[in-house]
């Protein structure tokens, strides 16, 4: 789901994907496109994959990505692109045989009409969560925690915190108010974007507020989940979450270049990012506000390189257990054509998470029947007729090359 954190101005907040890539085998479409127009693309004949068994369904078979194909998938592209007035995204889809298509569309910087281009970092938002629940697996598998230990344990003061579970709070299902949907938590942040904001100012944020229901009694997409569960990661190991994150999961994923910045900190070359989550109601560069406020729900930066590979060790538990990974993806209905497992969606097969904050927008999918990668990321969270751009484009995507599994988001209802 996303790190939106005011539904009233967003409507209804919807939710997300986290999965990872296979390296494409066989022939390549590769290029970007400045401001939509086209690149030049170099492609190659693709490998003529094993047949597939009878009992597939033709609707399950992924395509080759062959010229054709891209050509589709660029208008497709260039569409939401257009009609959702996206300033700029790169987007990557892959599978095992079928060829790799990597594009970048529109403009990384509006004031200086700078191409977008598939080697930028962006804020990843709420992709960080795969991350910090990653984390919090690892001690499972380790024996340091337990997944059906009280948040009380390990953190104070929290309501219901002798009844709610790690369990519970990594599958969206604690009870606990968002954070993010506090109008004095908007006012403060929105005034002054730069300001530094502790986890324990932000579950205060949550705590002012009654629970909204019982724990494990439904599904409810909340940060104040994530803010809990970096702390518990932080007391058990016994070192900040972000050196965790770094030394026990980015680092043995293999990953250059994703970082989980204390500030405001981001490595270059990035797009400028734009929101009208703004004190003005105005559309403005949130390039550099300080994503403290999203901490351990929403604060990671990364590339398409590093998501690709990510979404893959996501999905197929490379860093845990068989049975720690089980229990992740054992999703529970969440909304319409939606599970949740623990830190993770299941969207019409498509598995993996999405993630929103200010100024920038990411899709990270794996699809286990075709072993088949999709990532987007983009400039901007500003929303299109009530949907995240980045579902848009995974919709738009998905017709094409996985009819029979279409990524289509459905907003989480205001509770």
């Amino acid at each position: 789901m996303t790190t939106r954190w005011r539904s009233a101005a967003v409507g209804a907040a919807a939710v997300g994907l986290v999965v990872g890539p296979l390296g494409a085998g066989g022939g390549a479409v590769y290029a970007w496109d400045a401001a939509a127009a086209h690149a030049p693309t170099a492609t190659a004949p693709a490998p003529t994959p094993p047949p597939k068994p009878a009992t597939t369904p033709a609707s399950d078979a992924f395509p080759q990505l062959t010229p054709a194909v891209a050509r589709q998938l660029d208008d497709a592209v260039r569409k939401v692109l257009a009609e959702a007035k996206v300033p700029g995204v790169i987007v990557s889809v892959s599978a095992p045989g079928k060829g790799e298509y990597v594009r970048s569309f529109g403009v990384a910087d509006k004031a200086k009409g700078t191409p977008m281009t598939p080697n930028l970092n962006m804020r990843i938002g709420s992709v960080t969560k795969t991350f910090t629940v990653t984390a919090l697996l690892e001690l499972v598998d380790d024996g340091k925690v337990g997944l059906d230990d009280p948040i009380g344990k390990y953190v104070d003061g929290v309501p219901n915190g002798d009844r709610i579970t790690l369990r519970e709070l990594a599958g969206m299902r604690s009870g606990l108010f968002n954070y993010s949907a506090d109008e004095d938590f908007y006012k403060a942040l929105t005034s002054d974007p730069d300001r530094h904001f502790t986890p324990q100012e932000l579950l205060g944020y949550s705590f002012e507020h009654p629970v909204l229901f019982e724990p494990n009694a439904k599904f409810y997409y909340c940060n104040t989940n994530l803010i809990l569960l970096g702390l518990v990661v932080e007391k058990v190991s016994g070192i900040p979450l972000d050196r965790f994150i770094d030394r026990e999961v980015v680092e043995p994923a293999g990953l250059t270049h994703t970082v989980f910045p204390t500030g405001a900190e981001f490595p270059n070359p990035h797009a400028q990012g734009y929101t009208n989550q703004t004190a003005s109601g105005k559309v403005e560069e949130s390039t550099d506000w300080d994503p403290s406020w999203a901490w351990a729900a929403g604060a990671m930066i990364s590339d398409l390189s590093d998501l690709r590979s990510w979404a893959k060790t996501l999905a197929t538990g490379t860093l845990l257990t068989p049975a720690t990974q089980a229990q992740r993806l054992d999703v529970v209905d969440a909304l319409p054509g939606t599970g949740y497992g623990l830190g993770i969606f299941n969207v019409q097969g498509w598995i993996g998470h999405n993630g929103s904050l200010p100024g920038y927008g990411s899709l990270v999918l794996y699809l286990p029947q075709a072993q088949a990668t999709l990532v987007v990321l983009l400039n901007t969270d500003i929303g299109y007729e009530n949907q995240e751009p980045s579902t848009l484009f995974g919709e738009a995507i998905t017709k094409i090359v996985t009819p029979g599994h279409v990524y289509s988001l459905p907003a989480q209802p205001a509770s």
